[in-house]
C-alpha cells in the first residue's frame, strides 16, 4: 500500500516544530551565558569588596603613621603619604579590588556589582576595631548589619540580563541628553565643592569630600561598565583599539579615579574610617543606581516585585547608614541591655524568686529597703537646705 505524501500543513507543522526547538535551545545557550556571566560578576564583586575594605585600613595606618613622623597630612593639603610604603601597600591592595570591580562590570550589571560594595563595610568596621582600636557602639554594629541586608535583597531583586552587549548600543546611549545632563550636573557639582566649599568646609563635614568622590565616582563606574564592554568585545575577535569613543572612555576613567583617590585619602586622613567608609558606600551606591538608569537602563528588565524588593533593599541600607551617622558618639553596648540589677535612677534592684524567703533572705530585704528609704529622706533633706 502506497505511502500518501506529506501535505502542505505536516509540512508547515513540522517546520514550525523545528524553528520553535531551534529558539528553546537558543535560549537556552543564551540564558546559560547569562548565568555564567551573572556568578563571574557576583564571585568578583565579592573579592573586589574584601580588597577593598582591607585597602581602607592600611592606608589609614600608613596615614597615621605619617602624621606621627610630623609630614603635612593629606587634609590639610600634603602629600607625605606618598613616601610611606604602609599607604603605598594599601593602594596596591586597592588597585587590586578596584581591578577585579572593573571586570566584574564586565559581566554583570553595574546595579548588582555595586551594592556587594556593602561588604567592603563590614570588612573595613571589623578591621577597623582590630587594627586601628576605633570603637564600635551597638548602634554602629546594626548599621553595619543593616547595610549588609539590604545589600543582599537588592541583588536578590537585580536584574541578570543585559541589554548593552556592544559599543554599537552603547555610543547612541552616550550621547543621549538624559546622561548627558546628568554629567554635566555631577561636574558643576564637583567644582563647586571642590573649589568653594572644600576649603571652607572640608575638615569639618565628613559630606563635602565623601560627597566628591560619589559624584565623580558614579561617572567612573559609567567608564568603566563601558571599558568592559570594549575589552570583552575585543576579546572575542571585534577589536575597539581604534574606537575613539574607548580612548575617551579610557582616560575619562582614569581622571575620576585619580579624582577619587585625592578627595577620599582626605576623607580617611580627618575622620573615623567606621564612618567614612559606609557613608561613602551609600552615597556612592545612590548616585551609581541613579547614573546606570539613566545610561543603560537596566531596571526596564524589572517586574513589579523586583521593583518594590530592590526599592526596600536600598531602603534598608539607608536606615543602616543613618544609625552609623547618627548615633556614632553614643556610648552604648550589648552589656547596657543586659543589666538587671540597676535601674534607670541607680537605685538597686530587687530580685524577687519564685521560693519562699528564708528569715536571712527577709532581714535583707528589710535592711535594703530602709537603706533606700534613708538615703530618699537624707537626700530629700539636702535638697531643701540648698533650695533654702
Amino acid at each position: 500500500m502506497a505511502q500518501s505524501p506529506p501535505t502542505n500543513s505536516t509540512v508547515t507543522s513540522t517546520t514550525e516544530t523545528v524553528v520553535s526547538t531551534l529558539h528553546i535551545m537558543a535560549t537556552t545557550d543564551h540564558t546559560d551565558e547569562d548565568n555564567r556571566d551573572f556568578y563571574t560578576g557576583l564571585g568578583l564583586a565579592i573579592s573586589s569588596s574584601v580588597f577593598i575594605g582591607t585597602s581602607f585600613i592600611i592606608k589609614k595606618k600608613g596615614l597615621l603613621k605619617v602624621k606621627d613622623s610630623s609630614g603635612t597630612r593629606a587634609g590639610q593639603g600634603g602629600y607625605a603619604y606618598l613616601k610611606e610604603w604602609l599607604w603605598w601597600s594599601g593602594m596596591i591592595t586597592m588597585i587590586v579590588g578596584e581591578i577585579a570591580n572593573f571586570t566584574a562590570y564586565a559581566f554583570a550589571p553595574a546595579i548588582l556589582v555595586t551594592p556587594l560594595g556593602s561588604l567592603s563595610v563590614l570588612v573595613s568596621a571589623m578591621l577597623a576595631s582590630y587594627f586601628l582600636k576605633e570603637k564600635l557602639n551597638l548602634h554602629v554594629k546594626i548599621g553595619c548589619f543593616l547595610s549588609i541586608i539590604g545589600s543582599t535583597v537588592l541583588v536578590i531583586h537585580a536584574p541578570q540580563e543585559e541589554e548593552v552587549q556592544s559599543m554599537d548600543n552603547l555610543e547612541p546611549k552616550l550621547t543621549s541628553p538624559g546622561f548627558i545632563g546628568y554629567g554635566f550636573i555631577v561636574i558643576v557639582f564637583a567644582l563647586v565643592l571642590i573649589f568653594y566649599y572644600g576649603p571652607r568646609y572640608g575638615n569639618t563635614n565628613i559630606m563635602v569630600y565623601i560627597a566628591i568622590c560619589s559624584l565623580i565616582g558614579s561617572l567612573s563606574v559609567m567608564g568603566c561598565k563601558g571599558l568592559g564592554i570594549v575589552i570583552k568585545q575585543t576579546l572575542h575577535g571585534d577589536s575597539q583599539l581604534t574606537n575613539p569613543v574607548a580612548w575617551g572612555l579610557i582616560v575619562g576613567v582614569l581622571a575620576c579615579v585619580l579624582t577619587q583617590m585625592n578627595y577620599l585619602n582626605k576623607a580617611l586622613d580627618i575622620f573615623n574610617t567606621s564612618l567614612v567608609t559606609p557613608i561613602y558606600y551609600v552615597m556612592f551606591t545612590t548616585l551609581t543606581i541613579i547614573a546606570s538608569a539613566i545610561l543603560f537602563r537596566e531596571w526596564e528588565v524589572l517586574d513589579s516585585k523586583d521593583t518594590i524588593g530592590a526599592i526596600c533593599g536600598f531602603l534598608t541600607i539607608v536606615s543602616g547608614v543613618f544609625l552609623l551617622h547618627a548615633f556614632k558618639d553614643v556610648h552604648f553596648t550589648l552589656k547596657d541591655i543586659l543589666k538587671s540589677n540597676s535601674q534607670a535612677n541607680g537605685i538597686p534592684k530587687v530580685k524577687y524568686v519564685s521560693k519562699q524567703p528564708n528569715e536571712e533572705s527577709r532581714a535583707i530585704l528589710m535592711q535594703n529597703d530602709t537603706s533606700i528609704t534613708d538615703d530618699e529622706e537624707e537626700t530629700g533633706f539636702a535638697n531643701s537646705i540648698n533650695h533654702l
